[in-house]
């Protein structure tokens, strides 16, 4: 057996700038529970484990989450902005 073990610790959602695992894996959690609770997967996935979905489909983007202690940015029409 060698003496290093190599993990893949590449654990962030893409659009998250601070690379947070903590906020992976609350997001992860709350998807798995929809999961659980009936919600269909955005992936097609051979896994039955609604934990492994949630992960592979907060690892690839595709679910959207809004973090409460971060201030609302604000949209400002184009016809405003000129």
């Amino acid at each position: 057996m060698p003496d290093t073990i190599i993990r893949n610790m590449n654990y962030a959602i893409p659009d998250d700038p601070e690379l947070s695992t903590y906020r992976y894996i609350i997001v992860a959690a709350k998807r798995a529970r929809q999961l659980q609770g009936g919600a269909r997967s955005f992936l097609p996935t051979t896994s039955k484990k609604p934990t492994i979905m949630a992960m592979e489909e907060v690892r690839r983007g595709l679910i959207k989450y809004t973090d409460p202690n971060q201030p609302a940015i604000e949209e400002v029409p184009a016809a405003a902005a000129d």
